[in-house]
């Protein structure tokens, strides 16, 4: 309903599983990698548990699509059976011949051996795929225990994957299931997201539904407040993006505010489920909560430490937060000028000219990129250029760091009032800002206590670029991304327009070295990396170069 509303071709947040909508964090790759190693090892039992909603079936429709094509497989997805219906309805999944209504276990046993051995002798490979398994009871368990005694000299027959919830580990942990859980050959807990996670499946999930990248509809409050109420877990988190969508739409409001993620909690759980979310969610770790005040509490030590650094090494700061004392007529009272310690800082930049407004900033960001006259606002004629003009709401230095490009951060300048500095370049925790003609420099930590959060930057496009691009998507895009895999190849571009699935994979392989997240679509972080590797783009490190070449580096304080 609210889809053409904010620009979308189809609903972002759907819980149902959809190939298409695939985000492999790095706890899921770990997990695909223990599943198919499991599978690889021949034999035994691989184990996947986890918390409700943390992608468990996803991740098992990502696994029968990577399994060889030698693999028969029986997926169970009702496990509240006996024994003999168990057996049963892994015969009929391998669609395997036995009498109609026995109940016989011998029966079933024998048939499904026969089948198994007549696999091996064909060299294919059986899997059996069990759902929801902590619903099996003990003596079902046993009875699959004994199909894993079903072998050759050299290997197990049939391999088994149980998928289920955390309580499936306490079960198998009883001492009458000590021999299947010592046959577990893999195991993996698959847990939440983290904050971060969240922030990038929500704005996955947008941009595959084709948000356009100039467009935002939540904020950065309100993707923190997402994770505080789902915890991470993905199908919360869908539940209450599509409701906030949904109530934004209704109040013609543009964007989502952490108020209408709040009352989309109390709408789709409950006051009382959505009170209990925001609490204290079962499925954060202690050791999660104990790393947040960690983190606060070094950060506070920072913070002070660079404060009284400030005030003892950088009278201009201190004379901008403490004015002179003035007599009864008005003039300022002569008091002699405390002398600084020696130290080796650069000279130091008067007032605050290191301080832009926007209008300053955008222009020193046009030009760090084009030699270009800058007649008009920046976002409206970057695009003219083959560029892209973007903003992030990410309120640490790694976001900064991943983007790796020249930034516009928004800062608090002293008096409350917002202005602008351009960040060129970032090395051994020192922020190089352009002043005027020169650059100047500044502690990381001492920025950091201007920036309000938020950064905006540049980025080169493709021409025609309109939004991500998955397989099956055609045209001149597609056709100058091929070019440009094939420069990093250095190979002979090919004729091609059309998204295959050997883009994807290449696009996968790409991700991976890169550290991106892996899931084959061409989107922004993508595009950007693809352009650092090529070479194409003003980059952190391109300007640290070109910052070298300056005569004079003035401390910005």
């Amino acid at each position: 309903m609210y889809q053409q509303y904010f620009g979308l071709a189809e609903a972002p947040f759907s819980i149902a599983v959809n190939p298409r909508y695939l985000f492999m964090s790095v706890r899921h790759r770990d997990a695909l990698a223990h599943l198919l190693y499991g599978v690889g090892s021949g034999g035994g039992f691989i184990l996947l548990t986890g918390e409700v909603g943390t992608g468990k079936t996803t991740l098992n429709r990502c696994l029968l699509e990577q399994l060889p094509p030698n693999t028969d497989i029986a997926i169970v997805l009702n496990p509240a059976l006996s024994a003999a219906e168990l057996l049963a309805t892994v015969c009929d999944e391998f669609q395997i011949d036995y009498p109609i209504g026995t109940n016989s276990l011998k029966v079933l046993t024998d048939a499904l051996h026969q089948f198994l051995l007549r696999n091996h002798q064909s060299d294919r490979r059986t899997v059996l795929m069990i759902d929801e398994a902590q619903h099996l009871g003990f003596e079902v368990l046993e009875q699959i225990r004994l199909l894993t005694n079903l072998e050759t000299d050299e290997k197990k027959l049939l391999q088994i994957i149980l998928t289920g919830q955390p309580e499936l580990t306490s079960m198998l942990a009883r001492p009458e299931l000590r021999q299947l859980n010592q046959r577990i050959t893999a195991r993996f807990d698959l847990t939440p997201l983290d904050e971060q996670e969240t922030r990038t499946y929500v704005r996955h999930r947008l941009q595959v539904a084709g948000l356009s990248d100039d467009r935002e509809i939540f904020n950065g409050a309100a993707l923190r407040q997402i994770f505080r109420l789902s915890g991470g877990v993905p199908r919360v988190i869908n539940l209450l993006c599509d409701r906030a969508m949904m109530g934004a739409y209704g109040r013609d409001q543009a964007t989502v505010s952490p108020n209408l993620i709040a009352e989309a909690a109390k709408e789709t759980f409950g006051a009382q489920g959505a009170l209990a979310l925001a609490s204290a969610a079962p499925w954060v770790s202690r050791a999660t909560v104990r790393g947040a005040v960690f983190g606060l509490l070094v950060a506070a030590v920072v913070a002070a430490f660079f404060l009284s650094v400030g005030q003892t090494e950088r009278p201009v700061v201190d004379s901008m937060v403490h004015p002179p004392a003035m007599d009864s007529t008005g003039q300022q009272v002569p008091t002699e000028s405390p002398k600084p310690a020696a130290t080796s800082m650069a000279p130091i930049v008067r007032g605050d000219s290191w301080i832009l407004n926007q209008a300053e900033a955008d222009l020193a960001l046009w030009s760090s990129w084009s030699g270009q006259t800058l007649f008009r606002d920046l976002c409206e004629q970057a695009p003219n250029s083959g560029l892209q003009c973007a903003r992030s709401d990410a309120d640490t230095w790694n976001a900064v760091l991943a983007n790796n490009r020249p930034a516009v951060l928004d800062i608090r300048q002293p008096d409350g009032f917002a202005g602008n500095v351009l960040l060129l370049s970032m090395s051994d925790a020192v922020a190089r800002l352009s002043v005027g003609q020169g650059v100047c420099e500044m502690p990381l930590a001492s920025l950091a206590l201007y920036w309000r959060g938020g950064f905006r930057y540049l980025w080169k496009s493709p021409p025609g670029w309109v939004g991500p691009l998955v397989e099956g998507d055609q045209g001149s895009v597609v056709t100058q991304i091929v070019a440009d895999f094939s420069r990093l190849d250095g190979l002979p571009p090919p004729p091609l327009d059309v998204f295959t699935p050997a883009l994807t994979e290449r696009v996968r392989q790409f991700q991976q070295s890169a550290g991106l997240n892996v899931d084959g679509v061409i989107g922004v972080q993508t595009l950007q990396a693809l352009n650092d590797a090529l070479g194409v783009s003003p980059t952190l490190a391109m300007t640290a170069g070109r910052d070298q070449s300056v005569e004079e580096v003035l401390a910005c304080l």
